[in-house]
């Protein structure tokens, strides 16, 4: 699977949702084909943002769409590493603002976005 194919699976899920990608596709791709890395090194598509522990029961709430993204886009129309954001969001109708970590602290291992 390459960036586009997991793009087209990803898209046909989440939208419906409500949960759309960034309109910057230069992020979205290179989030892709992350999510596409983690997935052959750990067997997994830990979140792309964070650093993974590599033991998929201690990375389940950061495996992507992570359950951080629900409530970082109902609260700031994008998650965390701004791979879903709302309708809102990718029209400008909402200010871009910084998506603070909800991940507890303990279970944080940092971000590369």
């Amino acid at each position: 699977m390459n960036a586009q194919q997991l793009y087209d699976m990803m898209k046909k899920v989440q939208e419906p949702k409500g949960y759309y990608f960034n309109q910057d596709r230069e992020r979205v791709n290179e989030l892709l084909e992350s999510l596409l890395v983690n997935k052959q090194r750990y067997g997994y598509m830990g979140c792309p943002c964070r650093l993974l522990v590599g033991d998929r029961e201690k990375d389940r709430d950061i495996i992507c769409p992570c359950i951080y993204s629900v409530p970082d886009i109902a609260e700031f129309g994008s998650c965390n590493c701004n791979l879903y954001v709302s309708k809102d969001w990718n029209e400008g109708k909402i200010p871009r603002d910084y998506v603070p970590e909800r991940r507890p602290p303990g279970r944080t291992r940092g971000c590369l976005g």
